[in-house]
């Protein structure tokens, strides 16, 4: 395909995804549809081939994927490994065929075309129309620098089309979302690599962000205490099991590591459950408010799903389970029983959170544990939504058949 080829289809180059006619793929914020692409040689693409600037090949075009790096369920490494070459074979597998909302993700570090030949009557052609548009640019740019000051958490890193998407992105989108209907399960599973902001006044809108590090700074001291809690009362050997009036069953301090895993895998359970039965419910299209609760749960989760800020609970949210939790156990075992049950379901818990940020945005070794976990996770993001619900563990998508088949070639 030559040069004039690509640029006169570049304004077409617009995905539809399950039939919605949403628009997934425009161009870069600065790059109109009208704007000819810039133009790279071989050697100005493999210099890019670092941390700090990593660009790659898909046939002629280049992207800049420097910022996703750090995302990349394969590790940095593994990009980094490839950088100025043609990625093209990467993605078709194997050893992983890449998903078209992959594909899409893709396009929004799309940056230029490879200029092959400095003299060809295409390049030329091209670096004509580019000094032409740059031109008309240079008349707008005090408009564009007002919008962007005024939208700044919206100009970093998407190329959703503001215009054209089902949602104004310009404004918090809680109250929008329920009006999707029955687009609504197609757009919230075609993720954006931008930031989202749900509501318009700041204090609700904080509180729907947390940073990773205040799930163990809130919770491991409440599972720290309660351990030792348990384990010096189980130590004292007054603790029974009172079975009937003449028998009973003692309970020693060697008991509470068994009663904290299984805390730990009934948590296990309870993560799998919520995950897969409250998280991915599907809302009816008719309904209005259950679409809005579930984009709060955890839609929002899909759409932006490098979002930092919303990668684990906030403590306030997290605190009406572990509660249920705790009042369950205390209702059904023996009382310090089931605090020994709850605390070890509590940590069950704050490894759970931390996995999941470390999915999101850790780069562990390729073959250990946390590998395939992440692996496994960013295909249940991009390409299997109703699969693949165990977090921490995929334990449980055994015997519920939830397992992400394994690709073939």
């Amino acid at each position: 395909m030559t040069l004039r080829t690509l640029s006169a289809l570049l304004p077409f180059c617009t995905v539809f995804y399950s039939g919605v006619g949403l628009r997934s793929a425009s161009p870069l914020p600065g790059m109109s549809p009208s704007t000819s692409p810039r133009l790279f040689t071989e050697r100005e693409v493999a210099r890019h081939c670092t941390k700090d600037s990593c660009w790659v090949l898909q046939g002629t075009r280049v992207y800049d994927v420097t910022a996703f790096l750090r995302m990349h369920p394969g590790g940095e490494a593994h990009i980094l490994s490839r950088s100025g070459k043609d990625v093209c074979q990467e993605m078709e597998g194997p050893p992983h065929r890449h998903s078209d909302n992959a594909r899409r993700w893709m396009e929004q570090y799309y940056i230029g075309e490879l200029d092959r030949d400095n003299y060809s009557e295409e390049a030329k052609t091209l670096r004509e129309r580019r000094k032409a548009s740059e031109h008309t640019a240079e008349e707008t740019s005090d408009k564009n620098v007002k919008n962007k000051d005024d939208n700044a958490p919206f100009n970093h890193c998407s190329s959703v089309d503001l215009d054209k998407d089902l949602v104004d992105w310009r404004k918090p989108l809680a109250w929008q979302v329920g009006y999707l209907g029955e687009k609504y399960d197609a757009w919230v599973h075609q993720p954006v690599d931008r930031p989202i902001r749900l509501f318009g006044n700041p204090f609700m809108e904080a509180s729907t962000k947390t940073s990773w590090y205040w799930v163990p700074v809130v919770w491991l001291p409440i599972v720290f205490y309660y351990s030792w809690h348990c384990y010096t009362t189980l130590a004292k050997g007054t603790t029974r099991i009172v079975l009937t009036s003449d028998f009973s069953i003692p309970i020693h301090e060697y008991v509470f590591p068994i009663l904290f895993l299984l805390g730990w895998f009934l948590w296990s359970f309870i993560e799998y459950c919520i995950h897969r039965f409250v998280f991915h419910m599907k809302p009816p299209a008719h309904n209005y408010y259950l679409i809005t609760i579930h984009f709060l749960l955890h839609g929002q989760h899909h759409k932006s799903p490098f979002d930092g800020s919303r990668l684990v609970f906030p403590p306030g949210l997290a605190s009406f389970v572990v509660g249920t939790f705790y009042a369950l156990l205390r209702n059904t075992l023996p009382d310090i029983l089931g605090i020994s049950v709850f605390v070890g379901g509590l940590c069950g818990y704050v490894i759970y959170d931390m996995i999941h940020y470390y999915l999101h945005y850790g780069s562990p070794k390729k073959g250990s544990y946390m590998y395939s976990l992440k692996t496994y996770h960013v295909k249940h993001h991009f390409e299997h939504q109703r699969s693949g619900f165990g977090i921490s563990s995929t334990f449980w998508d055994h015997p519920f058949d939830t397992v992400i088949p394994d690709e073939k070639f």
